[in-house]
């Protein structure tokens, strides 16, 4: 028998280093040829590793959650056959260790630092002191007494409540005619008052730790880069799509696989696309590090897409050149390759601005992260019928809110609320988007 290292491969062009996001084996398990080994992600693509040989698992060479170079060990299995490790990757005891990220040490915590600031001899307790909390049986409640009768209770339970800040009128006593105790006073002290409203009702104390791993670690420096270094303006405007509804209705009565039903989003994206024609400067990644803004000719619309692992933004590339179906597939397409988790990194790269919706879930407004190095993001809201004046009436229409976020150091205000008002009359004039001019 000898040992045979399973090392990373190269999981993309120009990749480093991936981070394990799940472990498919562990030590003592039996592996065949092409059996998966581990799940590593780059940036928010998912690649598994599988066995180039069978064998047993002797070592694996991270945890979930670590970052390991390229080339680095990962898996070390015993093999049938002399020779089967290659030179120099069995020599010695000591297993290698994998190149991982280091981590920043934990900041102390806030408790710490402020007991280090107060002497033992400042704190001076304010009433004799009372029991710590601990797990106790419940206990036996005295029938309460009438609205406005005085607590029953001793002198000594009565200063004790007082230098405790106690409402005796809030304990139930469990003495001879209801007579509040130490024993009772203490139980209060402990459980509270919602506890003797409810003596059936336990605290719950527990605390679960969940690592952040994956494609929500990626999510959460995403989301950080971006709210650190781009000051963001949010927008929020109305928008009557009573005649867009109607258009839509129409459209999608007799739909084909060429022509399939049309959802909001594919109207959004044909607004944009003529609202960008008219602001390019908007169609844009900003290198603030250079101080560059590359403006884009194409418009390549980056859809944020809900999956079972988290949030993707798979992108419809040339938008500018999709009618409204085509823009409808190929929407339909890349959210079924993202939810299966199948999605390219090229289809999930190369956006030059967002949209996104929560659809029915969206709520009045929202203030929607641009994707960095983006400049805008547009949100859309749920649709509601609501009462608008006409001039002379209120009317039913249906009303839905665009939440329009733009990057404050290259858009200025004035330009970011030309562009959302264009949006408005696009969409509420329907008809305007199927005409080139």
């Amino acid at each position: 028998m000898a040992e045979r290292v399973i090392k990373l491969p190269d999981v993309g062009e120009g990749i480093a280093e991936a981070e394990l996001v799940e472990w498919h084996v562990k030590v003592g398990d039996i592996v065949r040829e092409d059996d998966l080994l581990a799940a590593v992600m780059t940036d928010k693509a998912t690649v598994e590793i599988p066995s180039p040989v069978e064998g047993e698992v002797v070592w694996v060479g991270a945890d979930i959650g670590d970052t390991v170079a390229i080339g680095s060990a990962l898996v070390r299995l015993k093999v049938a056959g002399e020779g089967a490790a290659d030179a120099g990757e069995a020599e010695g005891n000591e297993a290698p260790e994998p190149v991982a990220v280091e981590k920043p040490a934990a900041a102390p915590k806030k408790e710490a630092q402020a007991s280090a600031l107060v002497k033992p001899a400042e704190i001076k307790p304010a009433a004799p002191p009372l029991p710590r909390a601990v797990s106790s049986p419940t206990l036996s409640v005295a029938p309460r007494r009438q609205a406005g009768e005085k607590p029953l209770a001793s002198p000594a339970v009565r200063l004790k409540a007082r230098e405790a800040g106690i409402d005796l009128r809030q304990v139930v006593g469990s003495g001879q005619g209801g007579r509040i105790t130490h024993e009772d006073l203490d139980s209060f002290a402990l459980r509270g008052p919602e506890a003797e409203r409810a003596p059936g009702l336990a605290r719950r104390t527990a605390v679960t730790d969940v690592k952040i791993v994956g494609l929500r670690r990626k999510i959460a420096e995403k989301m950080a880069l971006s709210k650190a270094r781009i000051p963001h303006i949010t927008i929020v405007e109305e928008v009557d799509v009573s005649a867009l509804e109607d258009l839509r209705a129409v459209l999608n009565k007799k739909p084909t696989p060429e022509r399939p039903k049309l959802t909001l989003l594919p109207f959004v994206m044909r607004a944009l696309v003529k609202a960008l024609a008219e602001q390019p400067n908007l169609n844009a990644l900003f290198d603030d590090e250079a101080g560059i803004v590359h403006q884009h000719a194409g418009i390549h619309i980056g859809i944020a897409t809900q999956t079972p692992t988290g949030l993707i933004v798979p992108v419809v590339k040339h938008a500018e050149a999709r009618d409204l179906w085509d823009c409808a597939r190929e929407l339909g397409r890349l959210a079924e390759r993202g939810r299966e988790g199948i999605a390219t990194r090229d289809e999930l790269t190369g956006s030059t601005i967002t949209v996104t919706s929560l659809g029915a879930l969206g709520g009045i407004a929202t203030t929607p992260v641009i994707n960095h190095p983006e400049v805008a993001i547009v949100g859309v809201n749920k649709m509601m019928i609501r009462p608008m004046w006409n001039g002379t009436s209120f009317v039913p229409r249906k009303m839905m809110n665009l939440s329009s976020s733009f990057d404050h150091r290259v858009i200025d205000g004035w330009d970011a609320a030309v562009f959302v008002q264009r949006l408005k009359e696009l969409l509420e004039n329907p008809a305007t988007l199927f005409v080139d001019a």
